[in-house]
């Protein structure tokens, strides 16, 4: 706006204090983005980065289709099939889903694909922690062992593992290019070198020895099984007697009621937006276990913890809007659900991402809508927490 009055000196002092103006507000941007990127751990600036390069090489990484476009195309045509069918083709569908989710999940979670809650104390990464800890504390290792990373995705939680077990991990993934990633951070890092690695395979036929590991883990992980109870079982057999497992599950919880449209449509858009052929219920999670051959130790939802209390934040607080334009939560108000496909599409435009980078960024939005939503219903838990041991004489 240009203010003028007939007093020419008047006139200078008012240019002089919009100039100003203009360059407080910018520098104010600036210090903005700069105290957020200084002076906490969002690390936007440096998430941005990575993502870019990421999607630059996504298309050259694929392991399911010759392109993005082709792969989220795939994808969508298995998940139009029934749960049996999506099932049978869980290699295809899970492979799929990765290949084209990692890049956004390393962008918006880091290199731990997980969620959990939070206390009022704490920052994201250390509540992001303590929940592996809690879990792995559980497994009764010792310095030197060596443990087993069912699902690792890009090898964050396994790494943090290491450290604090002051342990070996070998971590296995279904998809390829979480393999090289994985892998490729871990060799960048010299704490734990030497003592994690990322291999590709397939829970459902693990490749290594029988008895061979002294714990396993898995975190938000086996929900891509076809089969709890023959996945559990793999896990059972490379275990030595006496090893235990633990892990958090997906599941539905006794609260989802399968005649109702609402609860039927939140599970269906959660299979859809996480490669899921189906979501088990805890019951049926906890009869697998024992089916497998393992003692069950423990068996409780972590949701109705702290979190059910009021004492912490619940676990899909990520999920919920925030009108902080450099947090991932900016997506889940109105105004970010609309911006964020559209800035992904203008990547495509400018090919800064591949084609169908945007297809894939909706279906994502649309299953952490659903789990947003199942999760305050109570009807859906991402951390059922199981603990088994292998018996002594298996």
């Amino acid at each position: 706006m240009t203010m003028k009055t007939n007093n020419k000196h008047i006139d200078k002092v008012i240019d002089i204090i919009l100039k100003n103006e203009k360059s407080a507000a910018t520098a104010g941007v600036v210090g903005i983005v700069a105290s957020i990127q200084l002076f906490t751990d969002w690390d936007p600036m440096g998430r941005c980065f990575t993502l870019f390069g990421q999607l630059r090489k996504q298309n050259k990484r694929l392991s399911c289709a010759g392109d993005v476009n082709a792969g989220i195309t795939e994808y969508q045509r298995i998940h139009s099939e029934d749960a049996e069918k999506r099932s049978s083709q869980y290699k295809s569908l899970v492979n799929a889903y990765y290949d084209l989710a990692t890049v956004f999940y390393e962008w918006g979670w880091g290199p731990c694909f997980h969620f959990h809650y939070r206390f009022p104390f704490e920052k994201f990464w250390e509540g992001t922690r303590r929940h592996e800890y809690q879990l792995v504390a559980k497994l009764d290792t010792k310095r030197g062992d060596h443990l087993l990373d069912v699902g690792c995705g890009i090898g964050g939680p396994m790494r943090n593992i290491a450290r604090f077990l002051m342990c070996k991990v070998t971590g296995l993934t279904l998809n390829p290019y979480q393999v090289e990633r994985g892998n490729e951070i871990t060799a960048q890092d010299d704490s734990v070198a030497g003592k994690c690695i990322s291999v590709q395979g397939d829970f459902m036929e693990l490749p290594f020895p029988k008895n061979s590991f002294q714990g396993a883990y898995a975190i938000e992980a086996t929900c891509h099984a076809p089969d709890r109870v023959a996945c559990y079982k793999q896990v059972f057999d490379v275990l030595e007697p006496g090893a235990r497992f633990a892990l958090y599950e997906w599941c539905m919880t006794d609260k989802y009621d399968p005649n109702n449209e609402d609860h039927q449509r939140m599970k269906k858009e959660i299979e859809i937006g996480n490669g899921l052929p189906d979501v088990a219920s805890t019951i049926d999670c906890y009869k697998a276990m024992k089916d497998a051959g393992f003692e069950m130790l423990e068996a409780y939802d972590y949701a109705d913890g702290y979190e059910k209390d009021g004492q912490a934040f619940p676990w899909y607080t990520p999920l919920t809007p925030s009108w902080n334009p450099f947090s991932q939560r900016f997506q889940f108000n109105w105004l970010g659900g609309m911006l964020t496909p559209a800035c992904v599409f203008l990547l495509e435009m400018l090919w800064i991402a591949p084609k169908g980078s945007s297809k894939t960024q909706i279906a994502l939005q649309t299953g952490g809508f659903a789990l947003r939503d199942a999760g305050k219903e109570r009807i859906f838990t991402t951390a059922y927490f199981m603990v088994g041991r292998k018996p002594l004489k298996a």
